[in-house]
């Protein structure tokens, strides 16, 4: 009979299932992402539109992603597509 602590793992083996498992580990957030993106909605059914709404705006609001630029566009993580900073829609909620 033998003792199964007697076996050794080869550093080959451990290194594919380190592989493996970080493989695995990074297919759940590509999904997710995927998800978030299809799940926006375009800017039409959000009543988005390029200017302000009163001190309402897209840079005041805590779903939008700045661009790279105070001035440049961002987006938003509910309406689909390029987003002014000044701009609004119906999904404003505004940044604590």
């Amino acid at each position: 009979m033998t003792d199964s602590s007697d076996k050794k793992v080869s550093r080959r083996s451990l290194l594919k299932g380190a592989a493996l498992v970080a493989g695995a580990a990074a297919v759940p957030g590509l999904l997710v992402t995927k998800a978030a993106q299809a799940a926006k909605v375009p800017k039409s059914a959000m009543q988005y539109r390029d200017h302000p709404n009163g001190n309402k705006e897209c840079r005041l609001c805590m779903q939008f992603i700045p661009g790279p630029s105070a001035k440049a566009n961002g987006t938003c993580k509910v309406v689909a597509g390029s987003i002014s900073p000044h701009g609004y829609c119906i999904a404003f909620a505004p940044k604590a």
